[in-house]
């Protein structure tokens, strides 16, 4: 009995850690990068002007809502907006007193090598650093050459290992979604929407002070904001649009704010009120409320591993909930599949738009037999209705509902429901 009750404690004990390494962890050490990206801009910018125009670039990065968003989230855009700040802090800006050109182009290299299409932002601070370069040559070889060579070569080792074949993931990443486009089968925007959507939205109410910023900054700053339009204009050209695909360019941004905060005399006070109020909000409600249900409902899976020969059918659209990320233990979960389609077909539709297109046909072609019928469904509330003859035949019932927005749309429910079946 006591032996029970110690395996129950160890088993119990050693869940949490492990969820904590493989959940929080990962958001805890994202956060400290983003961190140090943040004291890095500050130091720049003191070294480069003085500690007033860095503490207003500190106090924008700070106060930007989408930086709240976005700091402490496992993303690859967000860990390339890390090292394209680590790399400007090195870039040989004109008066930089930390520039190195080494240290700047391994930051870069390390960016590709997390988003292939890092280097955008950085095409014209390269050209620009090109042509201003006495010895371009020693740039070339002793610089850029090496750190090229030695991060690709060391991803393509790595990956050798990996995929146990020869393979350059930055060619396939930039094939599969520039080249063939095929990034577009998860949604496409107009060409205009970074410009009339995308960029207003992340800057928020730091939009004015940035518009400000650009007409008073010293002119050396020029070539950032030429960078910043470029990337906006080369990320319009493609058809699949995110938010947060121009965050790396966010900080750029802050650093022409801070310039327009620095030179705001009369107003300064109610400027600094309005942009901690007007980001406040939006931070803490996209943050802590908006969209939480796909986090909330994992808690109820995770007790599922409590229970034997669990199985788990997630009725949503794809990449809703976190999956296995979030549950370590061997139970089965099935989803919706949206692979896009490789093979170029005139006809081609995924799982989940066929599930869609009629959710109670689907089912009952799936479960025709009622052998395979899992024990618990995942679904967004609007799909209720549509499925609540195949709910009842097959007796289940709802345990769980957690709120996900109060901004459902399509697809997207109010509410996420868990259903369990109720054996006879």
């Amino acid at each position: 009995m006591f032996l029970g009750h110690v395996l129950y404690i160890y088993s119990y004990i050693t869940c949490i850690v492990v969820l904590f390494l493989q959940i929080w962890l990962p958001r805890l050490i994202q956060a400290v990068f983003s961190s140090i990206a943040d004291i890095k801009l500050y130091s720049l910018v003191k070294r480069m002007e003085n500690s007033n125009v860095a503490k207003w670039v500190y106090f924008s990065q700070l106060c930007s809502w989408f930086t709240w968003y976005c700091s402490s989230r496992t993303l690859t855009n967000t860990m390339e907006a890390v090292l394209g700040t680590l790399a400007l802090y090195y870039y040989p800006l004109e008066g930089s007193r930390t520039k190195s050109s080494t240290k700047y182009l391994f930051f870069v290299a390390l960016a590709f090598l997390v988003r292939p299409t890092a280097p955008i932002l950085w095409v014209p601070l390269l050209l620009y650093h090109f042509s201003k370069e006495q010895k371009k040559l020693d740039l070339i070889l002793l610089h850029c050459l090496p750190v090229g060579l030695l991060a690709l070569g060391g991803s393509v080792i790595i990956d050798w290992m990996y995929f146990g074949e020869w393979t350059v993931v930055q060619w396939n990443f930039l094939k599969f979604n520039v080249l063939q486009n095929i990034g577009s089968f998860y949604g496409s925007h107009p060409w205009h929407w970074y410009m009339t959507q995308g960029f207003p939205v992340i800057m928020g109410t730091h939009l004015p002070f940035f518009i400000h910023g650009c007409i008073v900054a010293p002119r050396r700053y020029r070539v950032l904001l030429v960078a910043i339009v470029w990337t906006v204009l080369i990320y319009s050209t493609l058809s699949h649009k995110e938010f947060r695909f121009i965050y790396p360019v966010l900080p750029l941004c802050m650093i022409f704010c801070g310039f327009s905060l620095t030179n705001i005399k009369r107003w300064k006070k109610p400027a600094i009120g309005f942009l901690v109020l007007s980001n406040l909000l939006p931070a803490l409600y996209t943050g802590l409320v908006h969209q939480r249900g796909a986090l909330d409902i994992m808690s109820n899976v995770q007790q599922l591993c409590q229970k034997q020969n669990s199985s788990l059918l997630i009725l949503m659209p794809c990449h809703s909930i976190p999956h296995y990320s979030h549950v370590h233990c061997p139970i089965t979960m099935n989803f919706l599949e949206c692979p896009p389609d490789l093979g170029d077909h005139d006809t081609y539709v995924d799982e989940a738009d066929l599930f869609y297109a009629s959710p109670l046909a689907w089912l009952h072609a799936e479960f025709y037999d009622h052998k395979r019928l899992p024990t618990h469904l995942v679904m967004f509330s609007v799909l209720e209705k549509d499925i609540n003859p195949f709910l009842i035949t097959h007796n289940y019932v709802r345990t769980a509902s957690v709120f996900h927005t109060h901004l459902p749309e399509g697809r997207i429910g109010s509410h996420i429901y868990l259903y369990e079946r109720q054996l006879q």
